[in-house]
């Protein structure tokens, strides 16, 4: 995930903007609770070629703006202050002991919200990213990371922005042997869920871990058949709090171009693996049998 800046003009400071691109979990065991009731994973992290995007500049005064297809989401959800973004420069600010100087931020929200593949979370990466690219401020990664984590289990991984395992409350990320080119097709049925509900809702909460992973997967066929033998511990719990996700995976099993189907991250969005070139057919079969639901297509990206 990195910024570019561009000036619109002699007298108008750069802006610096960049994609939060949207996270999926391939695999999420959930493999404990710790005392504080925070649950340890297990997942494999990767990342779409779709998302949101954020910029930001310096201004004389402090603004955010949202816009896009999902920015109507977001109102009503409690003061503008409390967008993960504007909390992440808060957190950058007070953990450099900098007074930032005021920034005008723009969101294009792409992404459902409250859907399982992190959008919330890239936003609060991107934010913290490009914050210090305008501003010339330089943290070190240490730093970064425990303010990210501190944001959200996801941030870590969106920050660091590659092909992870991440494992603890998200503290922990270890690469990923190089994956092959993969079409990548997500499907949210445009209903929301809670991520606590879902959690409140499980069942078993100590399950095991992943099973021991291969040195690469030469083959998209290799690293299906390595998902196979893994989970999403949340998603029975999700559809016994919203069923519709049921459908969704029916959706897209149901389809000859999909090789291997899954709940992201608590959902509701689910996502298809396939051959590069068969994600788009498959996007546009579904968006003809389900044209209420969000469909995207892309590939996993390896970085």
């Amino acid at each position: 995930m990195r910024g570019n800046g561009a000036s619109s003009g002699a007298d108008t400071a750069p802006v610096f903007s960049c994609r939060a691109r949207a996270k999926i979990n391939l695999a999420l065991h959930v493999t404990g609770q710790r005392e504080d009731r925070y649950h340890l994973l297990d997942s494999i992290t990767v990342f779409a070629g779709t998302g949101d995007r954020l910029s930001l500049q310096a201004a004389e005064a402090p603004s955010f703006t949202v816009y896009g297809p999902f920015a109507s989401a977001l109102e009503g959800g409690g003061p503008a202050q409390d967008n993960l973004v504007l909390r992440a420069i808060t957190a950058l600010q007070r953990a450099s002991g900098v007074q930032l100087p005021p920034l005008a931020v723009h969101l294009e929200k792409n992404l459902p919200v409250a859907s399982g593949i992190g959008g919330g979370s890239a936003d609060a990466a991107a934010a913290l990213l490009l914050a210090q690219e305008a501003t010339g401020l330089t943290l070190p990664a240490a730093m970064l990371q425990s303010i990210a984590l501190k944001l959200g289990a996801d941030v870590p991984v969106c920050l660091a922005g590659q092909p992870a395992r991440m494992s603890g409350i998200g503290e922990d990320l270890a690469p990923l042997p190089p994956l092959p080119r993969c079409g990548l097709v997500l499907v949210n049925p445009g209903v929301a869920v809670s991520t606590p509900a879902v959690f409140k809702a499980l069942e078993l909460r100590d399950n095991p871990p992943l099973p021991g992973m291969p040195p690469d997967f030469a083959t998209r066929q290799d690293l299906v058949n390595w998902l196979k033998g893994t989970r999403n511990d949340l998603q029975a719990a999700a559809i016994a709090l919203l069923p519709v996700i049921e459908d969704v995976l029916a959706a897209l099993n149901a389809h000859p171009a999909a090789e291997f189907c899954r709940m992201s991250g608590s959902g509701a969005t689910c996502f298809a693996l396939c051959a590069p070139e068969a994600a788009t057919a498959l996007a546009e079969d579904l968006r003809v049998q389900h044209p209420g639901w969000w469909i995207a297509a892309s590939e996993v990206e390896a970085g």
